[in-house]
């Protein structure tokens, strides 16, 4: 069933700061990922938290791309990409897609990378990685919303603390007992 909204709800109403939704949002903690792409545009890979599951069948998930991210359009043009899910000793490697100033080989040069279906990097132990093809693209703002269907789950056996990102800063998981 396809639903529509009302168009005059879809006008923008810009009574909310930048900076407060910013620091709004910084309240509300986001897995650390790298999300990886590889094909006949490049590799490319960057840091991203606006990662979520949308639905199980056929399994979803979105990331949120800014537009002026290196990473944007090849990510288009491949039409695959990787969520890699990192473990909290993993904030360096975070640090490094996050960098503007470093070069897409240094990126990848500091991990072991595999791939699958897609050919997309899957980050070596990984908390966990996804391998995906993407199915929608909606234009959001400043983002694309890229809705991605998951061909692969590479799962680590590994009982390590999740890389969270919460107040502007790395924080991690709790493992139950």
């Amino acid at each position: 069933m396809n639903q529509s909204l009302d168009p005059a709800l879809l006008e923008p109403h810009h009574t909310l700061s930048s900076q407060s939704f910013r620091d709004g949002m910084a309240l509300l903690p986001g897995a650390v990922t790298i999300v990886t792409t590889d094909g006949t545009a490049g590799q490319y890979g960057f840091t991203a938290s606006a990662v979520c599951s949308v639905s199980d069948a056929p399994p979803t998930l979105l990331v949120c791309v800014n537009k002026n991210t290196g990473a944007h359009d090849p990510i288009l043009k491949n039409g695959v990409l990787a969520v890699n899910v990192l473990t909290h000793a993993q904030h360096p490697l975070s640090n490094i897609f996050s960098s503007r100033s470093k070069p897409q080989e240094t990126r990848f040069a500091q991990a072991g990378w595999s791939a699958h279906a897609t050919g997309a990097p899957l980050l070596e132990n990984a908390l966990v990685g996804f391998d995906c093809r993407i199915a929608n693209v909606v234009d959001a703002g400043s983002h694309s919303v890229v809705f991605a269907h998951i061909l692969h789950v590479e799962s680590s056996d590994a009982q390590h603390p999740g890389l969270i990102w919460f107040r502007r800063n790395y924080a991690h998981t709790h493992i139950p007992e």
